[in-house]
């Protein structure tokens, strides 16, 4: 197993746990209640999900990363 073999593989990971990711995120959308202010008065911050943003964040640029390693052929073959 080369180590372009790996980069791909953590590359295929990382892809798929941000598809994950991006799915268990919560609509941000305000929708109507925006317009009386009441949806910022609902609304809370939870550690969860600053949590899931953060490794949202963190797989995000792992894949971007690796994508530029990849598609630039800085690894040997």
């Amino acid at each position: 197993m080369t180590i372009t073999n790996v980069v791909q593989s953590v590359w295929a990971l990382s892809a798929i746990g941000l598809i994950i990711l991006v799915l268990l995120h919560s609509p941000k959308g305000d929708g109507i209640g925006a317009i009386g202010g009441q949806a910022q008065l609902f609304s809370s911050t939870k550690s969860a999900e600053d949590t899931l943003n953060r490794v949202t964040w963190v797989l995000t640029v792992i894949f971007m990363g690796l994508t530029v390693v990849l598609s630039a052929g800085w690894l040997p073959k």
